[in-house]
């Protein structure tokens, strides 16, 4: 007698997500022509200002995710890295000439070391206490963008900032920023990608799931902690060099704690140490200010809403909670496991 096959109860979802796992590589190929051609499609610069943005904040979301959502630590001043950045590039372009590339190195290695320091004297401190500190290190830069006016120029903001130059190319059309944009997102997940299917990406994920026991395993939690943070800063940094060139004027109002906080929202939203989570709810959160243009006035309590429904229904974000590789190595496993028991049965038979 054979057995009753197993009564399958997977959902709609869990289907797509399997499904997504089995062809990763082609869904993301398939997603990159789609943005490569999106500019083209969609030749308006209104479209483009606002695919730009997407670009943008989901490097930002993807370098806050880094640290929140793989390692685990929660940060409430990503803004300050996303600024020091900014006006690194500002301040070496209009005032010592530096083209794109040097200010966009210049301000990933300054938003880094920022990074460094702030990490060394406060990671060790865990939970809340560790998000209070990155919260006033995010107003402490504030302040200094505001009140050191011989560098910054306060809150008059630094304006004229060239637009962005690529070995003597000038960016002017929408379309050509698009594209450089584009390019550093595909720099940005590249790296964590990197990242987390390096050795290094073991130790941050055994330090998120229990902190105690990988640094009973050996590993250095502090020194992974220091290194991670600062790259996650570094990404940060890199978004807002791109940003001030883009802008071509900038101020302390852009590195305040509310845009701290959109960052986390679209870091919750899309997802937790998911990759696809951090654009989808960087685009989202980007795209929604345009829709909802008609009620601008309650702009913040759709937000509020849209969040307070994200942590009860799916508190990963709607994207997070589920590991592709491990879903396909999982998948392959029960393909050998069921051509293993079909082979035994028709030998059996025979």
């Amino acid at each position: 007698m054979t057995a009753a096959p197993k009564n399958d109860k997977k959902g709609l979802w869990t289907r797509i997500i399997e499904v997504w796992a089995k062809n990763s590589r082609l869904i993301s190929l398939i997603f990159l022509i789609l943005a490569i051609l999106f500019p083209i499609v969609f030749n308006k610069q209104y479209y483009i200002t606002i695919a730009i943005n997407c670009l943008i904040f989901s490097i930002l979301s993807l370098s806050l995710n880094l640290i929140t959502g793989y390692m685990g630590i929660t940060s409430l001043g990503h803004a300050a890295f996303f600024g020091v950045g900014a006006y690194t590039a500002a301040i070496l372009s209009t005032r010592m000439g530096f083209g794109f590339i040097a200010t966009a190195i210049l301000g990933t290695v300054f938003a880094a070391v920022f990074g460094v320091l702030l990490g060394l004297p406060t990671l060790r401190i865990k939970g809340r206490y560790l998000a209070i500190v990155t919260l006033g290190f995010c107003e402490i830069m504030r302040i200094i963008e505001l009140n050191w006016m011989s560098l910054t120029r306060g809150p008059q903001g630094i304006s004229g900032i060239p637009k962005v130059s690529i070995f003597g190319l000038q960016c002017v059309k929408p379309i050509q920023k698009y594209y450089v944009a584009l390019v550093l997102l595909i720099i940005t997940v590249l790296v964590i990608m990197a990242i987390m299917n390096s050795r290094m990406g073991r130790a941050i994920s055994a330090i998120r799931d229990d902190e105690t026991a990988a640094d009973a395993m050996g590993i250095n939690v502090f020194k992974y902690k220091i290194m991670v943070f600062s790259i996650s800063s570094a990404l940060a940094g890199l978004a807002g060099a791109f940003y001030a060139h883009y802008m071509g004027f900038i101020d302390p109002n852009a590195f305040n704690f509310d845009q701290s906080i959109l960052i986390l929202s679209m870091t919750i939203m899309g997802g937790m140490a998911s990759i696809p989570g951090s654009i989808f709810g960087a685009s989202v959160l980007s795209i929604l200010p345009e829709v909802l243009r008609v009620v601008n006035d309650y702009r913040q309590i759709v937000y509020g809403l849209l969040l307070a429904i994200m942590v009860v229904w799916k508190p990963n974000g709607i994207l997070g909670g589920f590991n592709l590789k491990h879903i396909k190595q999982r998948l392959d496993l029960e393909k050998l496991k069921k051509k293993g028991s079909e082979e035994k049965e028709a030998e059996n038979n025979v």
